[in-house]
């Protein structure tokens, strides 16, 4: 079946629904009172005073999953914070092996900061869960041991119809500076056929959606060196060259006037969207005006040829983080100044490589740098892209499973951000399923942080539906 006739599909209230909806209610309470526990914990894992609290917060989880049923849970260390692996073999002959990806670790939140209520003592108001992690991350991974207990109960299983791993880390909102790596050494416990990361969410509340993809990032700092010291402009100016005036060549030679990356060979490779998809993106209820309210913003600009979604879904990019050199002080300071620096980023799109990313961005820049400027350039870690295609049937079995739990049209969208998803798909080459139910309005790493409870349960019927759906649909995976 076509990926595209999915998101029309509508599902009646069959005995499997009523027995997965009559679970998940009778569990509620027990659930909600589980999640609140763990929320308490003030997992933050970019200060170091937290980091046991970040360590508390993996042993809790484990304890919890092992209390759900998984017979293995373990602790995994790394240089930096613990994270959490959990493995539940299926008794189904040929069942698929699917690689559940979250994190336990939060943002930092303080009372002062503007929030209504202890960012870590939860509080329910007008049906939403108000706490630091209530949506990214704590919620939208434990929604997992609900939906899997769900689908035991509605199929009378004693073990879940795919083979379920869960690898859930403690370093995200730090970066993941070990993820990598850690993923790169426990390769054989963690293989799979498809990963499904629940470190996302939807549309809006009344438009269910599935996330397609994720940008891919490259990122660089440019210093520039002329004369050795600042020197005075009216002694040596118009005869040496001015490293503050190259950076500003070199930005403005960044993109030509239909506001496409001038870098050369920077587009090599790359997967376009299909018509297909860009009908997809149309079909999604996009408010210009809203969302540059959102962004603070008066005008769009963007690549010539493509609409905004596509533009911050599915287009690389290049932006100047920063620039600077010579005097930034009240008044004036005649000088040629020493140095001068930009700093860019690359979101990376399907078929993009950051190594040729990097080798073509140094090749460009020294071209534009003039002679009698030294230019030095440092990449930081890159962070490739991932798509899965429309037609992907583990792609298909998350859309039918959430619209069977949504009881809606489910549509497609894209991330434009970039993370560690990425690393899951190229080291254990495996296809990256998105399945989150947060919406923008849950403030993700901002003060009154919450998530939907009606949404949150959305979450578990669908996992509860899901499992069943890729042991039917995708029993012998490519």
């Amino acid at each position: 079946m076509r990926a595209d006739r999915l998101v029309t599909m509508s599902h009646p209230v069959d005995s499997a629904v009523s027995a997965v909806r009559t679970y998940i209610e009778q569990h509620r309470t027990a659930f909600l009172g589980d999640l609140a526990e763990w929320l308490r914990i003030p997992s933050v894992s970019a200060q170091p005073d937290h980091a046991p609290d970040v360590r508390r917060s993996a042993d809790w989880l484990a304890a919890r999953l092992q209390e759900t049923g998984f017979p293995t849970t373990e602790v995994w260390e790394t240089p930096g914070a613990p994270a959490v692996f959990a493995e539940w073999p299926s008794d189904v002959p040929g069942a698929p092996t699917v690689l559940v990806y979250g994190h336990h670790d939060v943002q930092p939140a303080a009372l002062e900061d503007g929030w209504d209520s202890d960012p870590f003592e939860p509080v329910v108001r007008d049906n939403r869960l108000y706490a630091r992690g209530a949506a990214d991350d704590k919620g939208q991974v434990f929604f997992h041991t609900l939906g899997v207990r769900a689908h035991l109960a509605a199929t009378g299983r004693s073990t879940p119809a795919v083979h379920l791993k869960l690898l859930i880390e403690g370093e995200e909102e730090s970066g993941s500076p070990h993820f990598r790596a850690l993923v790169e050494e426990r390769a054989e416990r963690l293989a799979a056929d498809a990963v499904i990361v629940s470190d996302t969410g939807m549309w809006a509340e009344d438009t269910p959606t599935v996330c397609t993809g994720m940008r891919g990032l490259a990122e660089c700092e440019i210093r520039l060196h002329g004369p050795a010291q600042d020197i005075h402009s009216g002694s040596f100016g118009g005869a040496v060259p001015n490293p503050a005036t190259a950076a500003a060549r070199l930005v403005a030679a960044l993109h030509d006037d239909d506001a496409r990356v001038a870098v050369p060979g920077f587009y090599d490779g790359i997967v376009e969207l299909t018509d297909r998809e860009r009908e997809l993106f149309a079909e999604l209820p996009f408010d210009e005006r809203q969302w540059l309210r959102t962004a603070k913003s008066y005008a769009t600009r963007g690549e010539a040829g493509h609409t905004t979604l596509e533009r911050v879904w599915a287009r690389p990019t290049a932006e100047v983080n920063g620039i600077g050199g010579g005097y930034q002080g009240p008044g004036s300071k005649t000088i040629i100044p020493s140095s001068a620096m930009v700093k860019l980023s690359f979101r990376l799109v399907a078929g993009q490589d950051p190594d040729h990313i990097e080798k073509a961005v140094r090749a460009w820049a020294a071209e534009q740098v003039p002679a009698g400027i030294r230019c030095e350039i440092t990449f930081g870690a890159a962070t490739r892209p991932c798509l899965t295609p429309l037609d992907h049937p583990a792609l298909q079995s998350v859309v039918r499973a959430m619209g069977r739990a949504f009881d809606k049209p489910v549509r497609f969208t894209r991330e434009g951000g970039s993370g560690p998803a990425a690393d899951l798909q190229e080291v254990l080459g495996a296809p990256v399923l998105f399945l989150g139910i947060s919406v923008p309005s849950d403030g993700w790493h901002a003060p009154n942080e919450k998530v939907e409870l009606d949404l949150l349960l959305k979450g578990v019927e669908t996992t509860a539906y899901l499992w069943g759906d890729l042991a039917e649909h995708w029993r012998h995976a490519p």
